[in-house]
């Protein structure tokens, strides 16, 4: 244990950071698994506006994520793209499978 007074408060600091990071962490890996669950092959019905409104929290999240430097920006970039991919795909499908 430290004995240092400026070392205790680091190991404050550094644990409320942790459990901020980790919060954040879990709520961008939160809103990643509502829009996969809603892609998935075995639902009948795919409403895309519901899918829509996902993504659009999912990047919210993951862009105050990257913003605050807990997940790194091209990370952050590269994720919403290919969820981005995904669900344009599965609207393709949809206007194919509607012609």
């Amino acid at each position: 244990m430290a004995n240092i007074e400026s070392q205790k408060k680091r190991n404050r600091q550094t644990i409320k950071r942790n459990e901020t990071n980790s919060r954040v962490r879990s709520s961008v890996r939160t809103a990643m698994k509502k829009v996969n669950k809603a892609l998935e092959p075995s639902k009948e019905e795919k409403n895309i506006e519901q899918i829509k409104a996902n993504q659009k929290k999912f990047e919210k999240t993951i862009d105050t994520a990257a913003r605050k430097g807990i997940i790194h920006k091209k990370t952050a970039a590269r994720k919403k793209s290919r969820m981005a991919k995904k669900i344009n795909t599965l609207q393709k499908q949809q206007v194919q499978a509607v012609s």
